[in-house]
């Protein structure tokens, strides 16, 4: 590791998590370039979907320690 990383490491994790989070999202956008502007409004559609199937019934909800117990079950 080069001296310049391993400086730049120390000095963000001095940083808060929020400014953390901030510079890890800009690192990962000079990587892979800006997330797809379509993105948020789709995550907003399909929540929109899914609270809706809830509030008429059309699907039941299965208590989380539910759900791990049959994952278990499955890899075990």
């Amino acid at each position: 590791m080069s001296n310049v990383l391993a400086e730049l490491k120390d000095r963000a994790s001095l940083l808060p998590e929020a400014e953390r989070a901030e510079l890890a999202l800009s690192l990962i956008e000079s990587h892979d370039g800006p997330a797809d502007a379509d993105v948020d409004e789709s995550w907003r559609l399909e929540i929109e979907r899914r609270v809706g199937e809830i509030a008429r019934g059309e699907i039941s909800l299965i208590p989380g320690d539910e759900v791990f117990t049959r994952l278990r079950r499955r890899l075990g």
